[in-house]
C-alpha cells in the first residue's frame, strides 16, 4: 500500500502568479513567498524524504492558499506517509467535498489510509468507488486492485457490505470527532441520523451508544449495544463498550465476566487490537492492555493521540518505563495540553478533570447547543488553561453566538459584570456543583449540561433562583435520581449547608425543565 502521487507532484505553476513587480533600482525588493514557493519546496523536501519538513512548507503553502486542492491533496500524502491516517482522511474528504469534487484520486488515498488503520470495509469501499470513478488506464487502477485483493483476504464479507452513499464514512468520523471532543448531545444526533439511513453499520451504533452514556443515559446506551450483540453476535466493540459501561457502574460480576471473555479472543485485525487494548487500558487491566498495544507498536502501527496515551499507561504499569516515556513524547506532540497528566506525575489527579482538556472547551464554544457553549464557558473559568484558550479564541477568531453567552464570555475573559440575573445564578449553582464534584470527569459533564439547560429554560418563564446551594442541590439530587443511583437528600442536604425541605423545593421547582437530553 505505496502512497504516491506522480501527477501531482510533478506538475509546477498550479496557480496563476503575476507577481512580477518592476522595483525602482537601489530601492530594496520585498520578498513576499506565495504558497507555490512552499509548495515547491515542500515537494524537495519530500522527494528527499524529509517529511517533517515538507509537512511545515505544505502547511505554509496550503495557509497561503486555502482553496487549491493540489496543495491539500500532497499534504494529505505526506500525513498519510507519518502515519497521521486521521489528518490525512480529514484533509482528503475536504477536497472531495469543498475544493475538487472530481479528483477522485483521493478515494484511493483514502483507501490506503482506511487499510493502514484496520478499517478494511472503509478501504474497500473507498477503493471500489475509486476505480467506479476513474479510467481503465487511471493513475492508480492496478495498485487500487491489487488493494482490494488483499482486502478480500482479510474479510469475506467486504463486497456484501453497500453502504449507498459516499458520505457515510465522513459522517460517521465527523460523529466520532464530536464524541472525542466531549461534545455528546450533537454527537448522538448525528448518529441517530446515521443509523436511520445505515441500521447495519455497526459502528455507528456502537458509537451511538457511548454517546448516550457519556450523556448518562446508561439504560438506554446498553440497550443499543444488546440490539447490536442479538444482530450481530460477537461483535468486538459492542462487547468491549458493554466492558467499559460496567466497569463505570462498579459491576464488578458482570465486568469480570466480559474480561474473561474478551481475553480468549485473538484478533487478527489491528482494529480490533487496537480496541481491546484501549478498553484493558481504560479499566486499568495494564497487562492484557500492554500485550495488544505493545504488539501493534512492535510492528510499527501509528496511530494517533489516544493511542499513544494508552500505550505509555499500559507500559508504565507494566514496568516498561524507557517504552511509555518515549510514547508520552508523541502524545504531546498530538495533545500538548496533556502535559502534566503523564502515568508518572503526581499532578495527574488535579489534571484529569474536562476543565483542562483543551480542545474539548474549544469544540463546546462552537457548538450549535447553547447550553454546550455556556458550559464550556465555565469550564474556561475553572480552567488552568485560560490563556491558552484566549489565545485560541482569538488566533480562530470565534465570536459569541448569543447576548448570553457573550456577557458570560466577558465575565470570565476579562472580568467584567454579570448584569443578568439568571445567568449570575447559572454561575453560583455551577460553582457550587463544582466545589463538591471535582475534577469534571465524563459522566459528570452531562450534570453541568443539565444545569444551564434549566436555567436557559426557566429565564424563558421568568423563573429566578436564589438560593445557589439548594440548586445545586436539587440538580445534583436529580441527576442521581434519573440514573436510578441513590443519592439522597439528607446526605445533600449536609454536603451543602441547606435543609432537605429546602431542597425539596427546588427540586419541584426545577423539574418541570428537565429534559433526558444531558441527564
Amino acid at each position: 500500500m505505496v502512497k504516491k502521487l506522480i501527477k501531482l507532484i510533478d506538475f509546477g505553476g498550479f496557480m496563476n502568479n503575476n507577481s512580477r513587480i518592476v522595483q525602482p533600482v537601489g530601492k530594496l525588493i520585498p520578498f513576499n513567498p506565495t504558497g507555490e514557493y512552499y509548495f515547491s519546496k515542500g515537494i524537495k523536501a519530500y522527494h528527499q524524504r524529509d517529511y517533517y519538513k515538507s509537512l511545515k512548507y505544505l502547511k505554509r503553502a496550503l495557509a497561503l492558499e486555502p482553496g487549491e486542492p493540489m496543495i491539500a491533496c500532497q499534504l494529505a500524502i505526506v500525513y498519510a506517509d507519518i502515519g497521521e491516517y486521521q489528518k490525512s482522511n480529514e484533509l482528503l474528504h475536504l477536497i472531495i467535498e469543498e475544493l475538487d469534487e472530481n479528483m477522485e484520486e483521493c478515494y484511493y488515498f483514502l483507501a490506503n489510509n482506511y487499510a493502514h488503520l484496520g478499517f478494511f470495509k472503509d478501504a474497500y469501499y473507498h477503493a471500489k468507488l475509486y476505480l467506479s470513478l476513474t479510467e481503465e488506464d487511471g493513475e492508480f487502477v492496478e495498485e487500487t486492485e491489487d488493494l482490494m485483493e488483499i482486502l478480500s483476504l482479510e474479510s469475506d464479507e467486504l463486497e456484501e457490505e453497500d453502504y449507498h452513499e459516499e458520505d457515510l464514512i465522513s459522517r460517521q468520523d465527523q460523529a466520532r470527532t464530536l464524541l472525542e471532543s466531549g461534545n455528546f448531545s450533537e454527537a448522538a444526533d448525528a448518529l441517530t441520523r446515521v443509523v436511520k439511513d445505515y441500521p447495519e453499520y455497526w459502528s455507528a451504533h456502537n458509537n451511538l451508544a457511548l454517546a448516550y452514556f457519556y450523556l448518562g443515559d446508561t439504560k438506554k446506551a446498553n440497550d443499543i449495544l444488546d440490539q447490536v450483540l442479538q444482530k450481530n453476535m460477537g461483535n468486538l466493540h459492542a462487547l468491549c463498550n458493554k466492558l467499559v459501561f460496567a466497569y463505570y457502574e462498579n459491576n464488578v460480576t458482570y465486568r469480570d465476566e466480559l474480561v474473561g471473555i474478551l481475553r480468549k479472543i485473538n484478533p487478527i485485525s489491528i482494529d480490533h487490537q487496537f480496541k481491546l487494548g484501549t478498553t484493558f487500558a481504560l479499566i486499568k487491566e495494564y497487562d492484557l492492555a500492554y500485550h495488544w498495544l505493545g504488539k501493534i507498536y512492535k510492528h510499527g502501527f501509528q496511530g494517533d493521540g489516544s493511542f499513544y496515551y494508552w500505550l505509555a499507561y499500559s507500559a508504565y504499569f507494566t514496568g516498561k518505563e524507557q517504552t511509555a516515556k518515549r510514547a508520552w513524547k508523541m502524545v504531546l506532540q498530538h495533545n500538548p495540553e496533556k502535559d502534566g497528566q503523564e502515568p508518572w506525575s503526581d499532578q495527574k489527579n488535579q489534571l484529569d478533570g474536562f476543565e483542562n482538556h483543551l480542545s474539548s472547551i474549544l469544540k463546546r464554544l462552537e457548538s450549535e447547543h447553547l447550553e454546550e457553549r455556556l458550559f464550556a464557558a465555565f469550564l474556561t473559568y475553572i480552567s488552568s488553561k485560560k490563556e491558552d484558550i484566549l489565545s485560541s479564541l482569538k488566533e480562530k477568531n470565534l465570536k459569541p453566538q448569543s447576548g448570553l453567552e457573550k456577557e458570560y464570555l466577558a465575565y470570565v475573559l476579562n472580568g467584567e459584570e454579570i448584569s443578568n440575573p439568571y445567568l449570575v445564578a447559572a454561575h453560583h449553582t455551577a460553582m457550587n456543583l463544582y466545589h463538591n464534584n471535582q475534577p469534571i470527569g465524563i459522566q459528570q459533564a452531562s450534570m453541568y449540561l443539565t444545569l444551564f439547560s434549566v436555567f436557559t429554560e426557566m429565564q424563558d418563564k421568568g423563573i429566578l433562583i436564589k438560593n445557589y446551594d439548594a440548586s445545586a442541590a436539587a440538580i445534583e439530587y436529580l441527576w442521581y435520581q434519573y440514573r436510578q443511583k441513590r443519592k439522597s437528600q439528607q446526605q445533600l442536604a449536609n454536603q451543602y449547608g441547606v435543609s432537605t425541605s429546602t431542597i425539596q423545593k427546588y427540586v419541584k421547582m426545577m423539574k418541570p425543565f428537565l429534559t433526558s437530553a444531558h441527564l
